[in-house]
């Protein structure tokens, strides 16, 4: 599928030629015939997607539900939430994940912190599996594009990690870099963005309860195209504040410069709150389409302040949110 950035953006390649021949048409019939298990039902395609593309051999992790940070809305299935994503790094084109990301290895795998630390420290991702009592959060995320799914994510707060180093007193940002590695990831020969993927967070929004570090979703670690194997989850700010698969957290004094707030600085700010009274200049953001909701008759979602994520309102006093994009 060929897809355009913005009327004068840059055309990229077709996903097969980005993937060599033979693996890309291998996979395409292999999704084809996991994706005909649906007709008997969507628990068979869950369980055979889950052992296809769950990092691990779809290892469980155990967690204890966190109800109080946890939405009750019906979760979108494994099967979606899955198979329908944003990870360029593996190709532009919402199904480019799940067929390319079984080239991403995720073990050995390490994250450095470090910056205006007193404390740093490089951990493997078994030592981050075990930092925090794991919990499970059922968060929305609402992407940029006006699309939106409840997902039962496994981690623990953000905080936890940070805590741990000891920010010095000049940390006022936290700068997130993610995984760049074009023998893993065939979408890094594509300009659309400048590699590597860089987020960044305030650090009172890094601190915050409600911001996560995952490392699973759905009681089961975290499948390659959903950015295994660490990740952010912002669940009151766009998508792509989320950075997937984490290879370094820096905390800096100065407002660090993002991927998407350097690619198109007036269509992604940087703090990126949901706020469904500023449109993105070629959409609207007041209405959303839940992922799985799909029917010719079902009628959009209203698009709710900071995602419905109440709680984080007073982070921005005094700040005008139409300017703060």
């Amino acid at each position: 599928m060929l897809f355009k950035r913005s009327p004068n953006g840059i055309d990229l390649p077709y996903s097969s030629e980005i993937t060599p021949r033979e693996v890309y048409e291998g996979r395409r019939q292999f999704i084809a015939r996991i994706a005909a298990t649906a007709a008997v039902g969507s628990g068979v395609w869950e369980m055979a997607n889950r052992e296809a593309f769950a990092q691990g051999s779809a290892q469980r992790l155990a967690a204890t539900r966190n109800a109080g940070l946890s939405t009750q809305e019906q979760q979108t299935s494994f099967k979606d939430a899955s198979s329908y994503n944003n990870y360029y790094e593996f190709g532009t084109d919402k199904g480019d994940p799940v067929e390319n990301a079984h080239t991403l290895r995720t073990r050995p795998w390490t994250v450095t912190i470090d910056g205006e630390v007193k404390k740093p420290v490089t951990l493997d991702i078994d030592r981050i599996l075990k930092l925090a009592p794991l919990e499970e959060r059922v968060y929305r995320l609402r992407c940029v594009e006006g699309w939106s799914m409840v997902i039962p994510w496994v981690g623990y707060s953000l905080s936890n990690i940070l805590k741990q180093v000891e920010p010095t007193g000049n940390a006022k940002y936290v700068e997130f870099t993610t995984l760049a590695d074009r023998r893993q990831m065939p979408g890094l020969r594509s300009p659309v963005l400048d590699w590597p993927y860089v987020e960044g967070l305030r650090m009172d929004e890094a601190m915050h309860p409600l911001a996560l570090l995952a490392v699973g979703m759905y009681g089961q670690v975290l499948p390659n195209q959903n950015g295994a194997p660490v990740r952010l989850i912002v669940p009151w700010k766009y998508g792509f504040k989320s950075a997937k698969s984490i290879v370094r957290i820096r905390l800096v004094s100065r407002q660090p410069r993002t991927a998407w707030n350097d690619s198109a600085p007036n269509e992604y700010g940087f703090y990126s709150n949901v706020n469904p009274n500023v449109d993105h200049p070629r959409w609207s953001q007041a209405t959303e389409r839940r992922i799985g909701e799909d029917g010719f008759f079902q009628r959009k979602r209203k698009t709710l302040m900071f995602n419905g994520y109440d709680q984080v309102a007073s982070l921005y006093s005094g700040m005008d949110l139409k300017k703060f994009f």
